[in-house]
């Protein structure tokens, strides 16, 4: 059965990261095999994994609020910081509170 539709969480994944996962089930989770693969320590791929699994699980709260989300994904993308990151969120709840 050939998938028509790629899901939301997946769809928001850069190729790298679409790549990795390939190669992680590949490597029947084995986090030791995918450090030898990509020539890494064991915790670099832990962290790789880990940052995955936050865009994956931002993606999948991304429906409650999509600025939220997105704020998210900048800073577990490393394109701005996490002090940032809850400076910019906690600005826009405020403003959210004051609306109601």
């Amino acid at each position: 059965m050939a998938v028509e539709v790629v899901p939301d969480w997946m769809a928001n994944l850069e190729d790298e990261d679409v790549s990795f996962i390939k190669k992680f089930l590949l490597a029947s989770g084995s986090l030791k095999e995918m450090a030898s693969q990509y020539g890494v320590t064991y915790p670099t791929v832990r962290l790789r994994l880990d940052r995955l699994i936050q865009k994956i699980q931002i993606s999948e709260n991304a429906e409650a609020d999509p600025y939220i989300a997105l704020i998210k994904r900048l800073a577990v993308s490393d394109k701005i910081d996490f002090d940032t990151a809850k400076i910019l969120i906690h600005e826009y709840k405020k403003t959210k509170e004051v609306k109601k």
